[in-house]
């Protein structure tokens, strides 16, 4: 259950980006946010499938271990283009953080339906807890220069993931969390459109800004009420797609 070499080093870029920003001169701030996000957003990642494993590891499934998933080693989290490339495109293009983790869990080794539903529950709460703890580090260190928006923008992105991890779409945490409790039928449904539905939901937030603003405002009021600086977020996001 040691933290990996590759989680060890995701936090140490992480804080290099971070670094970066407070240098002057706009490449050293672009430089830097895009790095700070980039790698914060990898180490959120292990710490989401993580959750997923840990509550599974209590909830019965010792074959996660033996599988890694406690390491916080992204490599065993991931899929090279699914997991990897595909969801830093969508973040780099769109802004839109895509879940590309996965964790494989042995569901019948699990001891009740709850436990199966919080399995599913356990990674966008570590968002969503990822969020609070750098909301909370800007609001009570007001970081200097553009690290504080850096930091902000990475939290304004951990809570639109917990926003979008929780919708009840097949394929997203938020139907994991249902699902044991639903009947047959609607699970052989999710069962069939699990492996393209995310893709054709990220189309279409892409595609239709109104589906996108909804869910944008969404994220942005849970921002604000767990204490996030909406105009500090704005800027490391001008900074983050500073082509825009």
């Amino acid at each position: 259950m040691r933290p990996s070499p590759l989680f060890l080093g995701l936090l140490a870029a992480t804080v290099a980006g971070g670094a970066l920003t407070l240098l002057e001169g706009d490449v050293a701030v672009i430089s830097g946010t895009i790095l700070f996000v980039l790698a914060g957003w990898a180490v959120t990642l292990c710490l989401h499938e993580f959750g997923h494993a840990a509550v599974a590891y209590k909830g019965g499934d010792f074959s996660v271990r033996d599988k890694g998933y406690l390491t916080l080693d992204i490599r065993r989290y991931t899929d090279p283009v699914l997991s990897i490339v595909l969801p830093l495109v969508l973040l780099v293009i769109g802004g839109l953080p895509l879940p590309g983790g996965a964790v494989w869990i042995n569901h019948y080794a699990l001891r009740s339906k709850k436990v199966e539903s919080f399995v599913s529950l356990a990674g966008p709460l570590a968002n969503l807890l990822a969020g609070i703890v750098l909301i909370w580090i800007v609001a009570l260190t007001s970081p200097p220069f553009a690290l504080g928006p850096a930091i902000s923008y990475l939290a304004l992105l951990q809570v639109l993931a917990f926003v979008l991890n929780i919708l009840p779409v097949p394929g997203l945490d938020g139907w994991g969390v249902w699902e044991p409790f639903m009947p047959p039928k609607a699970q052989q449904f999710g069962a069939k459109v699990r492996p393209w539905a995310p893709l054709v939901l990220f189309a279409v937030l892409i595609s239709f800004p109104v589906a996108s603003g909804m869910l944008w405002s969404a994220a942005t009021s849970l921002f604000e009420l767990l204490g996030g600086d909406q105009f500090s977020a704005g800027y490391g996001l001008s900074n983050f797609l500073f082509w825009r």
